[in-house]
């Protein structure tokens, strides 16, 4: 399973799209809150976070994921600035980072 969690709807359609054309299982959350109140991702799934999301931000997500024992593959996408990104995935480790906008390689970026 797939979970995508993405503020922009325009770029949650466009990773939803991307990920049902390819025959994959997808959820799409508009907000950390919203994942953390509707199912947790297990170890064998992959969360694509947004790390600027509104309220607690995608690196918040995928530390408090960890403390719980969801611990599945993280890839973030970011628009934002190296240093900015950096910031916000210090002391997270095995995460993948993809730069905004979705671009076509993206696909196999996320299922490789």
């Amino acid at each position: 399973m797939y979970f995508v969690v993405e503020d922009d709807p325009a770029v949650a359609d466009a990773l939803e799209s991307l990920l049902e054309g390819a025959g994959l299982e997808v959820c799409v959350f508009g907000s950390a809150e919203e994942l953390m109140r509707n199912g947790l991702p297990k170890a064998n799934d992959t969360m694509i976070v947004d790390l600027g999301l509104p309220g607690m931000s995608g690196g918040e997500l995928v530390r408090r994921l960890g403390k719980v024992g969801a611990a599945p593959r993280v890839i973030a996408i970011s628009g934002k600035s190296s240093r900015t990104i950096a910031r916000e995935v210090e002391g997270i480790n095995d995460i993948k980072i993809l730069r905004k906008p979705p671009s076509a390689d993206w696909l196999e970026a996320i299922t490789a």
